[in-house]
């Protein structure tokens, strides 16, 4: 199956992508995915646009500029987008699983490693080196986030004042973080009629200004029919997804229970997908407030070690939501003490089912209906607003980060925790190094430190 209106070009060079081919392309992607989504998509552009030519720069960026505005991992939906729009529905959930899918499997693994051998001496000094990295790499997140959505705080004084607003809402008040999205979103909306000059900063992608030679899909190259709007078309999607939705759940609550672990998973990270605006960063607060505090399903300091390994392994870095699911699994005893890696792995499976599902459906379902709308003031309003908001959460996030891993088990500080992420923060801002040769550095730090009796 190749792109449908190739044979059209007016170049007429016979460029064609099988299915198969795209197929080992999305598959070795899942693999090779690190860096977070700026690293991702970097990958992505390289393969793509500037190496394969299946996707001109502009198309490219066109397409991305949608998955910003959705909610969910923008580089994971950017992957089904252009699956979709090459390969129709099965193209795009190919891309899409494909770029999960390692990351699952490989989170499990290293779950299981963490559950089962974290109590052994030398793998809890790799994660007492590795919890002041991340805290390291959240501070770096507000940084950059914040770089691209707060500007001159003269100019948008009102993004500014929703940022701190949103910090303290989190980190003092404990506001739930739905509310606060809701509440900069309907900021936004108000702000964007009101003072629309404060909130149109763009979606932070500059224009396309570069050619590559001719692309598969070309700047001029139409629309293809599956990719325009029709009513039958939508509701098809529609209807799927929702007995993709009803049919593992309703298996879940049949054998299970409405109350049990399982479907209180499916049922929380189906909501959680829903408010990723922002990224991972952002909602991490939301999936703090539920799976640690609510639920119980795992403690805070673990919650730092799976961002850590979702941050050391390929895939989005939401994916941390497989570690949250397994561990709560194994805690929960899901099927049962005799069956505790079955039961975490099952659960860890159901986690990523109702965290990615909704991203599928953003993009097979509203592709055609919200490509028109980008640059309308009234729809990007809210999302900056959001944004903004994004940046207070991020950083209530790394004061979280910092409380827990600055303070010793007898309510002491923990100095040597402390100049490791000082060190790490070095590496990031000023040396600008990678995430993983920081965790990695900071890992090898922390063994070294344990087993030398000085941390």
């Amino acid at each position: 199956m190749a792109f449908a209106t190739v044979a059209d070009r007016a170049e007429g060079d016979g460029m064609t992508v099988s299915f198969g081919e795209a197929f080992k392309f999305w598959l070795k992607l899942g693999f090779i995915s690190f860096g977070g989504p700026a690293g991702q998509i970097a990958i992505m552009h390289r393969e793509l646009v500037e190496q394969k030519r299946w996707i001109s720069e502009r198309r490219f960026l066109h397409a991305l500029n949608y998955c910003m505005v959705l909610p969910g991992p923008e580089a994971q939906q950017l992957a089904t987008y252009i699956g979709w729009l090459m390969h129709r529905t099965w193209g795009g959930i190919v891309a899409g699983g494909l770029f999960v899918l390692p990351s699952l499997f490989i989170l499990i693994a290293l779950s299981w490693v963490y559950v089962a051998f974290g109590h052994v001496e030398w793998v809890a000094g790799l994660f007492y080196g590795i919890k002041p990295a991340v805290a390291a790499i959240v501070i770096h997140a507000v940084w950059r986030i914040g770089s691209r959505t707060l500007k001159n705080p003269r100019r948008t004084p009102a993004l500014w004042v929703i940022a701190l607003l949103s910090f303290v809402a989190l980190a003092v008040l404990d506001v739930p973080f739905p509310l606060v999205v809701l509440t900069a979103g309907i900021a936004g909306a108000i702000g964007g009629r009101v003072s629309p000059a404060q909130f149109s900063t763009g979606s932070g992608h500059a224009a396309a200004d570069k050619d590559y030679g001719p692309a598969l899909i070309d700047d001029h190259t139409p629309t293809p029919p599956h990719a325009t709007f029709a009513k039958s078309r939508l509701a098809k999607v529609v209807i799927a997804g929702a007995l993709l939705w009803l049919l593992p759940m309703g298996a879940i609550v049949a054998t299970q229970g409405w109350n049990a672990t399982l479907a209180q998973m499916g049922w929380f990270f189906t909501k959680a997908a829903l408010l990723t605006f922002g990224g991972a960063y952002a909602v991490l607060p939301y999936v703090y407030q539920g799976a640690v505090e609510h639920y119980q399903w795992l403690t805070g300091p673990q919650m730092i070690d799976g961002l850590a390994l979702g941050e050391t392994t390929p895939g989005p870095l939401i994916m941390v939501v497989a570690f949250v699911g397994f561990v709560g699994g194994w805690t929960k005893q899901v099927l049962g003490p005799d069956a505790l890696f079955l039961g975490a792995a099952l659960a860890a499976t159901v986690v990523t089912w109702f965290t990615f599902l909704p991203s599928f459906l953003f993009i097979l379902a509203g592709g055609p209906l919200v490509e028109s709308t980008h640059g309308n003031l009234k729809f990007t309003a809210p999302l900056t607003a959001i944004t903004a908001a994004v940046v207070g959460v991020i950083a209530s996030l790394a004061v979280f980060f910092l409380w827990h891993i600055g303070r010793t088990p007898s309510g002491g500080v923990d100095t040597v925790a402390l100049l490791i992420a000082a060190a790490a923060a070095i590496a990031l801002f000023r040396l600008k190094w990678g995430v993983i040769p920081v965790i990695a550095t900071c890992a090898v730090a922390g063994m070294v430190l344990r087993i030398a009796g000085l941390a």
